[in-house]
């Protein structure tokens, strides 16, 4: 009898699960139905590490609704699975213990204020279906540290990322055309910034009050930037324009006349045959961009002296050696057109000689 009474609780309980989930965890979601689908409305639940299923009853979970999670304190890691392809509005704002997302591939749409405030939110994975992040979707999340944005979002909007005070690394695809007001304001921890070659537009304050921000690079493609779209970037040294400069005025760049403040601006710098800078930009210094050898890079890798030059990308440079600097005789042993802003060469002919010299030469 106690035998067969076990049979019987392992068949009700594959039955509760259905699809893999006890019916007491599926009880701790609640649902609406349209055509065929369901939409995750309420999570009831104690919080903790939470899976949200693809499917109940056989019917797919293809969208969460607005303000579904928002506020649980409880909540400490979710996984969103691959069915559900549309996020809405606050959707896990103020969940201020969570500390990780990850987010199946098929999900398309991020929305509005979707994890704003998550104050301990560490980790999120963002798949290569999404398409569209939404307004103060990462706002405030001030323990974020990286994140890497999948090549087909387009536009990163007003206030993303804003208030990542610990945001230290970020990825945008050339997918980018658009990066909203405010999108990265206040990321104390970002030191370079590459912006992709496909933006058209940097809104106002963009990047403002990024702290340890050092250098920028801006493609030819971009056409505006908004008024202190880097303004309180006290650490600003460098910005490289890889085309024309784009409209915009002295406000863009952190600069200051007070002669009591060491700190004056970053410097600004230009390719030949290019135009929008003269020998000053507001107040800010100008200089003709050349190529450069990354300072700290020279070395052996894989038995081969190299460097890494710095320019832009679509330059051609041509590396010449000597081996006298008193009466030199250059020769180019290799010509480059760098693919992105950082080339590496290296020398597998080092060793035949007791000294060899370096120079770069452009057109």
């Amino acid at each position: 009898m106690r035998k067969a009474t076990r049979l019987l609780w392992v068949r009700l309980a594959v039955l509760a699960t259905g699809l893999g989930l006890p019916a007491a965890v599926e009880a701790q979601f609640t649902y609406t139905t349209n055509n065929g689908t369901l939409t995750l409305t309420r999570y009831t639940g104690p919080g903790g590490a939470v899976v949200i299923p693809s499917e109940v009853n056989g019917l797919p979970v293809t969208s969460i609704a607005d303000n579904a999670f928002v506020g649980l304190l409880g909540l400490t890691s979710v996984t969103i699975p691959g069915s559900v392809t549309i996020m809405g509005d606050y959707a896990f704002g103020y969940c201020e213990r969570l500390t990780n997302v990850t987010i199946l591939n098929g999900v398309t749409s991020i929305g509005l204020s979707m994890f704003q405030s998550c104050d301990n939110l560490i980790g999120v994975t963002i798949p290569e279906s999404v398409s569209s992040i939404g307004d103060y979707a990462f706002e405030d999340c001030e323990s974020l540290t990286s994140v890497s944005i999948p090549n087909g979002v387009t536009v990163i909007g007003f206030h993303t990322f804003d208030s990542c005070y610990q945001l230290a690394n970020i990825t945008l695809p050339d997918s980018v055309t658009i990066i909203g007001d405010y999108a990265f304001s206040t990321c104390g921890f970002l030191t370079n910034v590459t912006i992709p070659s496909g933006v058209t537009i940097i809104g106002d304050c963009a990047f403002s009050d990024c702290t340890r921000l050092i250098s920028v690079t801006i493609p030819s493609s971009v056409i505006t930037i908004g008024s202190d779209a880097f303004n309180g970037c006290s650490s600003l040294r460098s910005v490289y324009f890889q085309g024309d400069v784009p409209r915009g005025n002295s406000s863009v760049f952190p600069n200051d006349d007070d002669p009591f403040v060491p700190f004056k601006g970053p410097t600004l710098y230009y390719l030949p045959g290019t135009t929008g800078l003269g020998s000053t930009f507001g107040l800010l210094p100008t200089q003709l961009w050349n190529p450069q050898v990354q300072p700290g890079s020279l070395g052996v890798r894989t038995n081969q002296l190299g460097f890494d030059i710095f320019w832009a990308s679509g330059m051609t440079v041509v590396i010449e050696t000597s081996t006298n600097l008193l009466n030199p005789v250059w020769s180019p042993i290799q010509t480059n057109t760098l693919n992105g802003n950082l080339l590496h060469f290296s020398d597998p002919q080092w060793t035949n000689y007791s000294s060899r010299f370096y120079r770069l030469v452009w057109p």
